[in-house]
Order: structure tokens, then C-alpha cells, then sequence
């Protein structure tokens, strides 16, 4: 009984005021959230004791790491859209086999792009002009990509807790992973002299653990709201493509910001060298903190969104669009003056060996600059999830591809290379890209949520 209820709770919380909907989903998230990226920062932390080019590596695999990963993002993305829009409409059926699917889906792509990167990443790797960081971006490379199932798998499991509103457990098992991470990093790297592989393979079994975790609840304890027997998977096409039709274009945002990490990433070795990709590299880890709180916001917005979405209910999907933005400007805003205060102490803990000594300066002057790209996107990633949530991923896609791929790389080049501002032009061009872009976002959003409040009204006597 006392489970059942429980479950319960979960459902009339992301049924209900939204406004408390994305207050109990996002704390959770932020913590998770902050804990993934505690241990993204270890890593970088921990391998800028090999020095300048280890640290470079890391941030060359980034981008390309960052698309295999949203391959399970983008596919728990389109589950979480449709088992939370199918909630809403009280079709628990649909919700159960969504997440089959899901499931099914994230074992068959995993096992077509661990082969396609295992052939393709030395070849991608010299064409981003990896130079003499490439053999430590190598060893940690192909440990990562060859056991990318654990990641997409991981993505995967996670958004369906998430889609029932269980935040609790899917925290947990993220907990696990970072601290894990966290706790091996040095002992593969340093004490058991493994070096960049030690960086991977500390990642992977830390990943396999909450892998684990989480397998274990739903068909070990079996306790979800969601029933994921094997009995319920029905193939249906209709669910497949709309999973498709949010995880597609969910991916391909990862695609977008991974190409938009090249590009900079290109950019920065024209105008400095490697040691500037580094520096880019440290920085934008301290800037993701801070982008945490956002991303937990925005992962809220997407459950609720979908929702009220198949609940036709209009007023909570306002509700949470705005509200959510509200939100995160004011923690934006409180985290980017912060960053700018501290950033002088804040680059120092990259600087604890002779050879990663000298990029604590430069560290500090990105890190002045770069922090004010966090006021910049609580308004475009706040729409977008909406969009994500309400089932239309090619709308959230065009505002990400306009955004990131156009307008911050544009307004980069523009400032760097026209007007002569060298690396300042870099990061400044990234930041007003991504406030332009965003600002598009939001207006298309509005105007979205109008049309499907007349919808509501007319259709459905929605008041």
C-alpha cells in the first residue's frame, strides 16, 4: 500500500499547480545535474595534472561525446514526451509500451554508433585539428565510444523515472555515477598509472553501476507506476515515430552544440593555439554549473509541459512556461555575479601542477566573460523544452540550430576575426548569439501557447 501511494503522489504532483510540479522535479535534477557535472569538472581536474594537451583532449572528445550521449538523451527525451503526455490523457497502456520502446530503441542504436565511432574518430579527431593532443584524445576515446551502450542505455532509464515524476530514484542513481566517478578518478589515472585511459574507465564503471541500480527497480523490485514487462511491448510505428519525432530532433541539438564545440574549438586554435581549447575547455566546465539549475528547470518544464499537453490543459502549460522562466533568470543572474567575484579563486583548481600552472590567468579572464552567457539562456531553454514536452521536437530543433549552429557562431567569427577582438570576440559572440536566438525562441513560444489555448477553448471547452 504504502508504494501504490506513493506512486500516486508522484502522478497527482505532475498532474497538478505546475508552479509546484517544477519546484519538486527540478531540485532534484539540479542536484543530479550538478553532481554529472562535479564529475565531468573531476575529470577535467584531474587529467590537467598530465598537462596542456591531456586537458585539450578532453575537450576535442567533448563535443563528439556529447552526440553519442544525446543519443540517449534524445530517445528518453521523446519517451518522457510521450509516457507524460499519455499520463495526462489517462492512457497508461500507451504509457508502458512507450517506454518499451524506448528501451528496444536505445539497445539497436548504441550498437550502430559504437561501430561507427570506433572507425571514424581518428579521422574526425584530425580534421578538428586535434594536433598533439591526439593520442591522449585516442586513449580515452576509445574506451568511451566502445562501450557507449552504458550511456545511451543510462539516458534512457533515467527520463522514464523522470516521465512518472520519481525524482527521487532517478537522482540516486546519478548520485552513484558521479560520486563513483569522482572517488576512481584519481586512482585510475594516478595511482594505478593508467593516465587518460584510467579517466575512462574510472567513467564507464561508475556508469555500469547505476546501470545496475536502476535495472534492478524496474524489473528487479518492480515498483514503478510504469508496468516495463516484457509482456507489455506491442510494436506499434505510431509510437515509434513519435518517439522519433522528439528524440530525433532532440539528438540533433547535441549534434548542433557538439559542431558549435568544433567550430569554437577550430576558432580558438587559429587565434592561440591548443593551450586556448584548454582554456575554453576548464572554463565552459565551471560555466555548466551553472547552467545546472537550469537544465533541472528545463527538464521539469518538459514533464509538466507534456502533461498539460495531453490533458488539454492550457493554463498550466502558461503557467509553467512562465513561471520556469522567471525562475532561472533570477538564479542565472545570482550564479553569473558570483562566477565573475570568484573567478580568479575559481581557476586555481586547475592550476595545482607545474604543468597546467600557467593557464590559471587566462582561465580566469574566460570564466569573467563567459559567465554572463547564463543570463542568456533561461528564456530559449525554457521554450524549447516546452516544445520538447508538447511533442514538437522540430521546433525546439530550429531554435537550437538557429541559436547555437547560426547566431553564436556568427556573432564569433564577427567579433573575433572583423572586428579584430581576438579571443574576447570568441566568447562575447557566443554570448549574444545565444541571446538573440533565445529571444526567438520565446516569442515563438508565446505565440504557440495562444494558439493552443484557442484550440483548447473551442475543441475541448477548456476554460
Amino acid at each position: 500500500m504504502a508504494e501504490t501511494k506513493e506512486k500516486n503522489k508522484n502522478i497527482e504532483m505532475i498532474t497538478g499547480d505546475p508552479k509546484r510540479a517544477i519546484r519538486k522535479l527540478s531540485l532534484p535534477m539540479m542536484l543530479s545535474m550538478f553532481l554529472i557535472t562535479m564529475y565531468n569538472l573531476a575529470d577535467s581536474i584531474w587529467v590537467a595534472g598530465l598537462g596542456a594537451d591531456a586537458l585539450a583532449a578532453i575537450g576535442f572528445i567533448t563535443p563528439l561525446f556529447m552526440v553519442l550521449v544525446g543519443l540517449g538523451g534524445g530517445i528518453g527525451a521523446g519517451a518522457n514526451s510521450l509516457i507524460a503526455r499519455s499520463i495526462g490523457g489517462e492512457n497508461y497502456d500507451e504509457a508502458n509500451n512507450a517506454g518499451l520502446h524506448a528501451i528496444v530503441l536505445s539497445i539497436v542504436v548504441s550498437a550502430i554508433f559504437t561501430v561507427i565511432m570506433i572507425v571514424a574518430m581518428i579521422p574526425i579527431l584530425e580534421l578538428m585539428g586535434a594536433g598533439e593532443s591526439i593520442s591522449y584524445a585516442a586513449s580515452y576515446g576509445y574506451i568511451i565510444f566502445g562501450f557507449l551502450f552504458i550511456f545511451v542505455f543510462s539516458g534512457v532509464l533515467s527520463a522514464i523515472f523522470r516521465s512518472e515524476g520519481d525524482m527521487r530514484r532517478a537522482t540516486i542513481a546519478i548520485a552513484v555515477t558521479a560520486i563513483l566517478n569522482i572517488i576512481l578518478d584519481p586512482i585510475f589515472i594516478y595511482y594505478l598509472n593508467l593516465g587518460m585511459a584510467g579517466a575512462a574507465w574510472a567513467t564507464i564503471i561508475s556508469c555500469t553501476v547505476s546501470v545496475i541500480v536502476m535495472s534492478y527497480w524496474i524489473w528487479g523490485k518492480r515498483d514503478l507506476f510504469l508496468d516495463l514487462s516484457p509482456k507489455n511491448f506491442n510494436y506499434k510505428t505510431k509510437i515509434l515515430l513519435e518517439i522519433f519525432e522528439v528524440s530525433i530532433p532532440s539528438t540533433l541539438e547535441n549534434v548542433i552544440f557538439s559542431a558549435l564545440g568544433i567550430i569554437i574549438n577550430s576558432m580558438l586554435v587559429i587565434v592561440a593555439g591548443t593551450s586556448a581549447v584548454a582554456v575554453y575547455t576548464a572554463s565552459l566546465r565551471i560555466i555548466q554549473l551553472g547552467i545546472i539549475p537550469l537544465i533541472g528547470i528545463g527538464t521539469a518544464v518538459l514533464t509538466v509541459a507534456g502533461v498539460a499537453y495531453g490533458a488539454h490543459n492550457y493554463k498550466n502549460l502558461q503557467t509553467g512556461h512562465s513561471y520556469s522562466i522567471k525562475v532561472g533568470l533570477i538564479i542565472a543572474a545570482i550564479i553569473s555575479v558570483l562566477m565573475v567575484i570568484f573567478s580568479n579563486q575559481i581557476a586555481t583548481v586547475f592550476s595545482y601542477t607545474s604543468a597546467s600552472s600557467s593557464l590559471a590567468p587566462q582561465i580566469a579572464t574566460a570564466l569573467s566573460i563567459l559567465s554572463f552567457f547564463n543570463i542568456c539562456v533561461p528564456h530559449g531553454m525554457m521554450s524549447s523544452m516546452m516544445f520538447q514536452g508538447v511533442g514538437k521536437g522540430t521546433y525546439s530543433l530550429i531554435i537550437t540550430l538557429l541559436r547555437s549552429l547560426i547566431l553564436e557562431t556568427v556573432f564569433a567569427y564577427v567579433f573575433c576575426f572583423t572586428f579584430g577582438w581576438g579571443l574576447i570576440g570568441i566568447y562575447s559572440g557566443v554570448i549574444f548569439g545565444c541571446f538573440i536566438g533565445g529571444t526567438f525562441g520565446y516569442i515563438w513560444a508565446k505565440f504557440f501557447i495562444r494558439r493552443f489555448k484557442r484550440i483548447s477553448i473551442d475543441l475541448y471547452g477548456k476554460e
